[in-house]
């Protein structure tokens, strides 16, 4: 867990957590509850580096099948 937020930190991560936080600070101060929820939901993704929504897919969640672009075309466009 310590690895996990202490490393690999990206742009996108400092910005969830940044902004999470603010979310959470302007609803304590306009006394808006649900929005403390929110907020917290984003700036734990940042923390934590959790969801694909952060840019870090853990555990390939995300992963993409890369094949060639060869043979993508041809199970496209069979031959006939």
């Amino acid at each position: 867990m310590k690895e996990r937020i202490l490393k690999n930190w990206t742009l996108s991560r400092a910005l969830f957590l940044i902004l999470g936080s603010v979310v959470i600070i302007q609803s304590i101060l306009n006394q808006q509850w649900p929005g403390i929820l929110f907020g917290s939901y984003f700036a734990s993704m940042g923390l934590f580096s959790f969801g694909c929504a952060s840019g870090n897919c853990y555990n390939g969640n995300c992963s993409i099948d890369n094949k060639p672009a060869t043979e993508q075309t041809d199970k496209m466009n069979p031959k006939i």
